[in-house]
């Protein structure tokens, strides 16, 4: 999707919004029958949850698919495919952005730094996860990037592993970031809410 087809459809939708519990909750619904939600810390602005829900050709409400935030606990809500696991052990794998970084945590990977390799496939702009092992692989796109067509290269990418935890760290750089008007970037100016009262900070008021 082109840059300026993003925001039109960011426009186009229909957007609820509230504050509760400390946090700015933001509902789109657009033309083609998807929704997303967000939610913000009142606060700071920190984009918490970021998901995804479309209908079924028979217009069926589909499951919420989590883009950034905790997943889903297992057994939690309704009965459906999220209670359905192997281990408590195997892999978590989750984003959480940061103020500079966007940011995943793969959990329960229990081998040392010097057995992991990560790194961006130019080819199909995601980042490989694998280990020397064999025992992991993992590969996942930054929707945030595509969306406003943003380069990926290993040169932002950082990884660093304690507590059993792979963290992975792809850094927002001003240089890569037209929409920007010579401001420092950060995962914050992605938010896609455009309510004045939230006075957001993403750099693309001219759009709204």
């Amino acid at each position: 999707m082109a840059v300026t087809g993003w925001l039109e459809s960011l426009r186009a939708a229909e957007k609820t919004a509230l504050l509760q519990d400390g946090r700015r909750k933001v509902h789109y619904l657009f033309p083609d029958g998807k929704e997303m939600a967000e939610e913000y810390d009142e606060k700071t602005s920190e984009l918490l949850v970021r998901k995804w829900r479309v209908k079924s050709a028979l217009g069926a409400l589909g499951q919420w698919q989590i883009e950034v935030g905790e997943p889903a606990l297992p057994g939690a809500g309704s009965l459906g495919p999220e209670l359905i696991t192997e281990s408590n052990a195997n892999p978590i794998f989750m984003r959480k952005d940061t103020k500079m970084s966007f940011q995943w945590r793969i959990r329960n990977l229990p081998y040392p730094k010097d057995v992991y390799s990560v790194c961006v496939d130019q080819k199909e702009r995601c980042v490989v996860v694998r280990t020397t092992n064999k025992k992991y692989y993992k590969k996942f796109s930054i929707p945030d990037l595509d969306r406003y067509q943003l380069p990926l290269d290993d040169s932002v990418l950082s990884f660093a592993h304690a507590n059993c935890t792979l963290v992975i760290s792809v850094r927002v750089i001003q240089t890569s970031w037209p929409l920007c008007r010579g401001k420092a970037p950060s995962p914050a100016h992605f938010p896609s809410y455009w309510s004045p009262q939230f006075q957001p900070q993403l750099l693309l008021g001219c759009a709204c």
